[in-house]
């Protein structure tokens, strides 16, 4: 099977600041993945490289197995951090998921009737259609996370991209996020996402990339979060827990106690207060 995203020897900087180092990746038609590395590994500037909006100092990017020459990729649909967002622009969740179909659009300045029958279509299936007249700013963050969603699905791309979907959201929210990806994924959308939440990722993606400026490792779960892949992946001593079916992952905490933190001082002002001496 043709790789859908295929990237071969990929390198990118900002000037003399490399940001990506000979990165070679395959992503197939129907496969569900997730980067995850620390803040600075290049997650963020990955997805803007297959997206079309960088372009590689070194190396090539094939998508759906044609090279990408400086222009967005028209099969891919992009959700981006809702903390990017200017919320107080004045569009409500309608114009919002309308902005999607602007390639698809023709040269009038109004929406088709094809358009109006999409975006109810597209809002009902993430269970949003009631909202449809509201502005963006009065929403809850897993709302604004669904119409972005709406906004990048209403395009009916072959690829869904989307850098932090979960970040800035409630651990339920995130939670409903996640499902809501795994259900699409299951209707047969390739989706590619960048996390901070390891644990969220084991759950919940069956494909994991660990990336810090090169690709460490990626493979399911299970296989790649291991203490010496994750201590290389984000250069911290990690910790791996096991047990009955679950993986966990945490950075190691370190030995000592909040008391050894505190200033002389202030630990006797703690202490004081806790035996209802002082004040």
């Amino acid at each position: 099977m043709r790789p859908l995203v295929e990237l071969k020897d990929v390198s990118f900087g900002y000037g003399t600041e490399p940001v990506l180092m000979q990165v070679n990746l395959h992503l197939h038609p129907g496969q569900f993945a997730a980067l995850v590395g620390p803040s600075g590994a290049g997650k963020t500037s990955l997805l803007r490289l297959i997206l079309g909006s960088l372009q590689p100092t070194r190396g090539e990017i094939h998508i759906d197995g044609q090279v990408l020459h400086g222009q967005p990729a028209p099969c891919i649909g992009y959700v981006p951090q809702l903390e990017t967002v200017d919320w107080t622009f004045p569009v409500t969740v309608a114009q919002v998921v309308l902005m999607g179909r602007i390639r698809r659009s023709s040269y009038w300045p109004w929406s088709s009737a094809e358009d109006k029958r999409q975006l109810e279509k597209v809002l009902a299936s993430l269970e949003i259609d009631h909202l449809m007249n509201r502005h963006i700013r009065n929403l809850s963050g897993g709302q604004q996370q669904r119409v972005f969603l709406a906004r990048a699905l209403i395009a009916q791309p072959d690829l869904l991209v989307l850098d932090e979907p979960t970040t800035g959201v409630d651990m339920r929210t995130a939670e409903n996020v996640l499902h809501l990806l795994a259900k699409l994924n299951q209707q047969g959308m390739t989706i590619l996402m960048t996390t901070h939440d390891l644990n969220a990722a084991a759950a919940h993606v069956p494909w994991v990339i660990c990336l810090n400026r090169r690709i460490i490792a990626e493979g399911a779960p299970e296989t790649v979060y291991t203490v010496d892949i994750l201590n290389e992946t984000y250069q911290a001593d990690m910790l791996v827990i096991r047990q009955d079916g679950l993986l966990l992952v945490q950075q190691r905490p370190h030995h000592h106690t909040y008391h050894e933190l505190l200033p002389k001082p202030v630990l006797g002002h703690v202490d004081g207060l806790a035996r209802g001496r002082v004040g």
